[in-house]
């Protein structure tokens, strides 16, 4: 965009510590998919501020799309998720979450502070800018499919490439991390009810455990990736919650299982789909 790698450094140098800044304030406040309302003003209040025109309202409400127009060239759009998701913090930081339940575990509050960055490093050099650059702030990437939302109201119509990040703790500071093809995985979630028939633990022989049928079907989970998946596909199958009971000495009447399961790609998503459905069953 005619900015060399110096010029773009300095530029960013200058105002690091005020998106340093934005990110703790990000941090402390987070939200879940759809009621990232707050957030959706702080972001308006900073391209405010830069003088960065914007649209708002975008999936559900929470989404926002900013805009630095050019004459002629492409058109690029850059995004960042904005959502938290339903956990305490217990880091100890400073900055750390002010809402009860609510974490920004996953960086969001960071992708959306380079976001903001990016934009007013722009903003400052429109004449050097080449093409059009459209700044997509996307809600509910947890789960919520917020993004498929925004592309269904057009945001990306006359995009001609698209581009975003994630936060990467393994990397070095300073290095970005590419690949060919899928680098993110699909998240599906599930839930799996079991109902048995309760009894007093010491007679368990009056019942059904589903305790016992959890436990088991939490094993044969694990053996879908092993056995059959194939083992160059990359996939992932986790039981993350287990609930049953209310008392030590009686077995429940039900159980129930909650976990995700994530893919590189569509063929083997099925086949995990299909296979649990058949290790439910």
């Amino acid at each position: 965009m005619g900015l060399s790698r110096s010029e773009l450094s300095g530029a960013v140098d200058g105002i690091i510590d005020e998106i340093v800044t934005l990110r703790h304030e990000l941090h402390q406040h987070p939200e879940i998919r759809f009621e990232e309302h707050w957030t959706a003003q702080r972001i308006g209040r900073f391209l405010d501020q830069a003088k960065i025109p914007f649209s708002g309202g975008f999936a559900g409400g929470t989404g926002i799309v900013a805009t630095l127009p050019a004459v002629g060239g492409k058109t690029v759009a850059l995004r960042a998720d904005m959502d938290g998701l339903e956990l305490d913090e217990q880091t100890g930081l400073e900055y750390a979450s002010q809402i009860p339940h609510r974490m920004h575990a996953c960086g969001h509050d960071g992708h959306v502070a380079c976001l903001c960055g990016a934009a007013k490093v722009l903003a400052r050099r429109r004449a050097q800018r080449d093409r059009t650059v459209k700044f997509i702030f996307q809600p509910a990437e947890e789960l919520g499919a917020g993004g498929r939302r925004m592309v269904a109201e057009g945001v990306l119509d006359g995009v001609d490439a698209a581009f975003a990040l994630h936060a990467w703790p393994d990397l070095p500071v300073g290095c970005i991390g590419l690949k060919s093809g899928p680098m993110m995985a699909s998240a599906d979630w599930f839930r799996i009810d079991v109902t048995g028939k309760g009894c007093h633990a010491a007679d368990p022989a009056s019942g059904v455990d589903p305790v016992v049928v959890a436990a088991h079907i939490t094993t044969a989970l694990q053996t879908i990736v092993s056995r059959e998946v194939d083992p160059r596909d990359a996939a992932v199958v986790t039981v993350g919650r287990i609930q049953a009971g209310v008392a030590t000495n009686i077995i429940p009447d039900t159980a129930r299982l909650e976990g995700t399961f994530r893919t590189l790609s569509s063929g083997v998503r099925d086949a995990i789909a299909a296979a649990m459905r058949s290790t439910d069953a």
